[in-house]
């Protein structure tokens, strides 16, 4: 009997000890083994990874902002307007209070309910910028070394692809789907299942091809974690806490140049950005009117005046030989375009109310609005050299010959047309600055580009005239005996504006442009 006893203890104290000393113990070490720190000591520190397939989750490993909050913003504001960002915006208080999967489904019926597949851009034309600037340096550091890239998101598909693909250059996305409608999304996540089924099944390839595959996911959530255990022979855990002593990856190490990108606002819609915002919005109307009443109505020795004190910033450089006084014609300004508003900041650092602007694309409303006289080109190049050689004999002239806005630090390259219509050739460099909106846009109304761009409380301008090129010299072309082309001839002048500026030069073209952000070639049909 006691011997039966003893067995019996004997035996509960062997069945405690395996299931709760021991397991608590494996427990420990295996999690010992996979919570590392990439940042520190974990990857950054590991042999070669090239051979390796590295999975990593995009929210929680490679961007720096614990919250998504800024990039529904985005949507909502450039998608639905004011009133669809309005709501997502007294939506976080309580969406912040939800659990992450909830809170996720939320923004995401939000921002995306309604809108058409077709028309959604955001995700290459306005997103990657954003992204990009939240983007860890140390990370992407860990993933360059890396083979083969896997991205993993809870984020729908269409708000990461570009991002990761176009600017990344990650070679698998795997984001979630929204269910469709007619076309239209219904803000409505898919199933996470599917999501995972499909990573599974990636999983499952790249083993067989390269026989290990690394996971580095967000240690603060926890379906991360269990997602990332199922598939992955060794995981690394990134903590928020790790995340605040992560440098920002610098404009010059992006592995493909962020040259072109849309949207109305200028800066990150952040919780507390959007509070300021929409505190604005009333003061920024009234001051608007205000603004474009008095730049339509006053003469420019009361407008300049009054729109200093409204906040305007106007900074003028010239050179003291701008022009010579025997010159026959008007002089030819050539200028790089970042607004609309580029001719009529030239006619008032100059303060000159006769001059002229030749255009590519401008709204009828905007041009019966100017206070200065404005014509359009056709792209038909005998005709508009003609109407530039007549405008010339009337007076001043400017001309943008990049024919496209372009809002980061790079010039377009300049059509060589200006170089075949004058003697007097005057560079001008231009550069702008803006708080909440840009003034531009190539997806939407153009007409609201100027009103835009005075609802700033402080809209700054830099207006630099250069040294001038002027005819007989060396960097003229009317001559075919100078030696200079025409082409030559724009490209100097690109690059004089574009070392003036710190700007970088490039081949690409107003057509490159809207392809990449509106999907056409940028030629409205007259009809």
């Amino acid at each position: 009997m006691s011997g039966n006893k003893v067995s019996i203890f004997q035996g509960l104290f062997l069945f405690f000890y395996r299931f709760f000393i021991h397991r608590r113990w494996f427990h420990r070490n295996s999690k010992q083994k996979h919570q590392k720190s990439p940042s520190h000591h974990g990857l950054h520190q590991a042999h070669d990874l090239s051979p390796h397939t590295l999975i990593f989750n995009v929210e929680g490993a490679l961007l720096k902002s614990n919250t998504l909050f800024s990039y529904f913003m985005l949507v909502a504001f450039e998608t639905g307007g004011i009133i669809r960002s309005f709501l997502l915006f007294i939506l976080y208080p309580f969406i912040s209070l939800m659990s992450y999967e909830l809170g996720m489904k939320t923004m995401v019926m939000v921002s995306f309910f309604g809108i058409k597949k077709e028309k959604f851009l955001l995700g290459t034309s306005v997103l990657p910028k954003y992204f990009l600037e939240d983007v860890g340096l140390e990370m992407f550091e860990v993933l360059k070394r890396g083979g083969k890239r896997v991205g993993v998101s809870d984020l729908p598909q269409v708000m990461i692809d570009g991002f990761l693909e176009d600017y990344l250059g990650i070679e698998v996305v795997v984001g979630r789907e929204m269910k469709m409608i007619g076309g239209y999304y219904s803000g409505i996540l898919e199933d996470k299942k599917k999501h995972e089924f499909y990573l599974g099944e990636l999983v499952q390839e790249e083993k067989l091809s390269s026989g290990h595959v690394i996971g580095i996911t967000s240690y603060n959530l926890p379906s991360h974690r269990s997602l990332f255990s199922q598939f992955c022979q060794e995981i690394y855990f990134v903590r928020n806490s790790d995340k605040k002593s992560w440098q920002t990856l610098p404009r010059n190490q992006y592995p493909r140049p962020l040259i072109f990108h849309d949207g109305r606002l200028a800066i990150k819609p952040t919780p507390t950005n959007t509070l300021a915002l929409f505190m604005w919005a009333p003061f920024a109307a009234v001051l608007a009117t205000a603004r474009t009443v008095a730049g339509l109505n006053l003469p420019y020795s009361l407008a300049i005046p009054f729109l200093a004190f409204s906040g305007f910033r106007l900074t003028l450089t010239v050179n003291n030989d701008l022009i010579s006084p025997d010159q026959k014609e008007g002089c030819l300004f050539v200028c790089n375009h970042r607004t609309l508003l580029d001719p009529l900041y030239i006619s008032y650092a100059l303060r000159k109310t006769n001059i002229k602007a030749v255009t590519y694309s401008l709204s009828r409303l905007s041009e019966l609005l100017a206070p200065i006289k404005t014509v359009r080109l056709t792209r038909d190049r005998v005709q508009d050299g003609q109407a530039m050689k007549r405008l010339l004999r009337q007076g001043d002239l400017v001309v943008c010959p990049e024919g496209t806005t372009c809002r980061e630090p790079y010039l377009l390259r300049f059509s060589p047309l200006f170089a075949e219509v004058s003697d007097a050739i005057v560079p001008v460099a231009i550069d702008s600055h803006v708080t909440f909106f840009h003034g531009t846009t190539a997806s939407g109304l153009k007409a609201f580009d100027p009103i835009f761009f005075l609802l700033n409380p402080y809209p700054t301008y830099t207006v630099r005239l250069l040294d001038p090129v002027f005819g007989g010299g060396s960097s003229t072309c009317r001559d075919p005996d100078d030696g200079k082309s025409k082409f030559e001839v724009a490209n100097h002048v690109q690059h004089e504006i574009g070392k003036a500026l710190g700007f970088e030069c490039t081949n690409l073209t107003r057509r490159d442009k809207y392809l990449i952000l509106a999907g056409n070639n940028g030629v409205v049909d007259k009809k």
